[in-house]
């Protein structure tokens, strides 16, 4: 039984044109700590723990969203990117998903032992963050190499 778990094709174009920008304008925005004023909302929160403020479980807080609109348009546009079907899906490319995709989640898994054991502070929060996409990040980085490579060594067969 074939499960139809990926998206057409053309969403992968898609994913990829936002993505790049998007990554761009979030290393902007965080860099910089641009929150514009007509994005600071009452938004509902399951948990909040401000450093010099309240500390509530489900309620409604004052947030700038514009990080959350980013990271949200950041995940959709990489889910679109990396599970979006190729040209032609089949079952090597399938096996080359799943290998990307177990290797991604090692390589990632590394990343985040390390930063346990290396990395403090806040600096710590931002390895968080960071590792939220890297699991993408490093699927797509893998997937991508190695459809490459198969897609070489078929035209120099022929």
């Amino acid at each position: 039984m074939k499960l139809n778990y990926l998206f057409p094709h053309r969403y992968k174009h898609i994913g990829m044109a936002l993505l790049i920008p998007l990554l761009i304008a979030g290393i902007y925005v965080i860099h910089l700590d641009i929150e514009p004023d007509f994005l600071d909302l009452r938004v509902p929160a399951i948990f909040v723990d401000e450093i010099f403020g309240d500390k509530f479980t489900f309620g409604m807080t004052e947030n700038n969203i514009l990080n959350e609109l980013i990271g949200l348009a950041l995940i959709i546009c990489f889910l679109m990117a990396a599970f979006s079907k190729e040209k032609q899906e089949d079952e090597l490319i399938e096996k080359i998903r799943l290998d990307s995709l177990v290797w991604a989640t090692y390589v990632n898994y590394a990343v985040l032992v390390f930063s346990i054991l290396f990395v403090y502070g806040i600096s710590f929060l931002w390895v968080m963050i960071a590792n939220m996409f890297t699991i993408l990040l490093f699927f797509m980085i893998r997937f991508n190499w190695q459809v490459r490579a198969l897609n070489k060594s078929l035209s120099y067969e022929e």
